[in-house]
């Protein structure tokens, strides 16, 4: 482009002729090219150089050096496409999602959130025009509200996109991962009522899909019907919970007898680790201010900043751990069942991290899981009362974690223990 703002007509013929050259052009070639020639044919080439910006940006596995700066000009180029083009929707949703990552990446959470509300806009228009149930954008719209801590809006977003998801079924578990968030943002909203209801739901979808007697399906459905349990028993619906935990000891004795050789799925294993998160939540919050893991969201789904600073969190957990067996040790009034609660939280963002990062994840957790019900016994018999229900807890995390890994005999052990302490009945 000359100083006079015209397009230098050399710099538009070098622009076509590397696009027309036989050899492979780079991401970098293609977008210098394209934001020449889309000043002089927009409807062709900007939904060309948003998408050339985008691929720029993060190729080869590694993030560009300037990674959000060309994802902000691949939104102006999507936002400078004619309204009137057919393809503008898709290009701008498109774009607007890459950048949102970048920024949230970046710490500008509320500009983030911003670029979600406007794909969701963009998925409302669509769907309307579709006419079509499901909205794209709702879901992720919905965790950025429950990261900020906004569980009412979060949860009405949730209800609108399980509504659309209900009359199709499970579709490859977008349903039941739909229904684990939204019971998640309900109880986090005060909606306990609600929320049991769509656990029962969900248990409902998993029972279905196990009854052609499919070792992972019923592995799916065990975890599901103990997180069920867990959140009944926090509500004081305790013959209901009681019901639900023989269900569950019913099903883990009939998987135990089917053998010892099972592969945990990476579906099981990904729900497991969060259904693991959820009955401790209220136990582990972030300062006021931080941003928080969405509720019942799978860590494919987190913001990258709220992942980091989660994931980062486990090496001061671990050294505040570390410290406090000390002074539990000599003086255990103070400070055990404290150490008991943090060493929990501990387990479940270690657990949620490894799990997150590979399928080998059982042996860097297992030892956690080991000693959280070594600390449990000793608070049950330091303080009885206190101690005996968290040692029942305890036990059910080493169950599930053995059900996660495929070792049925291991967990079956533990979950019989569980259900026959005296403290279980209550």
């Amino acid at each position: 482009m000359d100083h006079s703002g015209t397009v230098d007509q050399d710099d538009i013929v070098r622009a076509r002729n590397v696009l027309l050259s036989s050899g492979r052009l780079s991401p970098r070639d293609k977008v210098d090219a394209y934001r020449v020639l889309a000043q002089v044919s927009p409807a062709a080439y900007l939904p060309l150089l948003a998408r050339a910006l985008q691929h720029l940006s993060y190729q080869g596995g590694r993030r560009h050096p300037a990674a959000l700066a060309l994802c902000e000009e691949a939104v102006a180029a999507a936002r400078s496409i004619d309204p009137a083009e057919p393809a503008r929707a898709d290009v701008l949703y498109e774009a607007l999602n890459t950048c949102q990552r970048e920024l949230y990446g970046a710490g500008r959470r509320a500009e983030g959130l911003a670029m979600r509300a406007e794909m969701l806009a963009i998925g409302r228009a669509q769907a309307e025009l579709a006419g079509e149930r499901l909205v794209a954008g709702l879901e992720t719209w919905a965790a950025g509200l429950s990261e900020e801590g906004r569980y009412a809006e979060a949860a009405d977003a949730m209800s609108e996109e399980v509504a659309a998801l209900l009359p199709d079924g499970s579709r490859s578990g977008a349903l039941a991962w739909s229904l684990l968030e939204w019971i998640a943002v309900l109880h986090e909203a005060g909606r306990s009522g609600e929320a049991l209801d769509a656990f029962e739901t969900l248990c409902g979808l998993n029972a279905a899909e196990a009854a052609g007697n499919d070792r992972d399906r019923m592995i799916g459905h065990l975890h599901t019907l103990i997180g069920y349990a867990r959140m009944l028993d926090a509500h004081g619906r305790d013959e209901r919970a009681g019901l639900v935990w023989e269900e569950a000891l019913a099903l883990l004795t009939e998987l135990a007898g089917l053998g010892e050789r099972y592969s945990a799925g990476g579906y099981e294993t990904a729900f497991w680790s969060v259904l693991l998160s959820m009955p401790g939540a209220g136990s582990d919050r972030p300062a006021p201010g931080e941003p928080r893991p969405p509720s019942g969201a799978d860590p494919m789904r987190w913001s990258p900043d709220t992942k980091e600073r989660w994931f980062e969190s486990r090496h001061a957990l671990r050294e505040e751990v570390d410290a406090l067996a000390a002074r539990a040790g000599d003086d255990p009034d103070r400070h055990l069942a404290e150490l008991v609660r943090l060493h929990r939280v501990l387990t479940v963002r270690s657990t949620v991290y490894w799990r997150y990062k590979t399928h080998l994840f059982a042996e860097p957790v297992r030892p956690l899981f080991h000693e959280g019900v070594d600390l449990a016994r000793r608070l049950s018999l330091h303080d009885p009362a206190a101690g005996a229900r968290i040692l029942v807890g305890s036990l059910i995390d080493r169950s599930a974690f053995h059900v996660a890994v495929g070792e049925l005999g291991p967990a079956l052990e533990d979950f019989r223990e569980a259900l026959g302490h005296p403290r279980a009945a209550n």
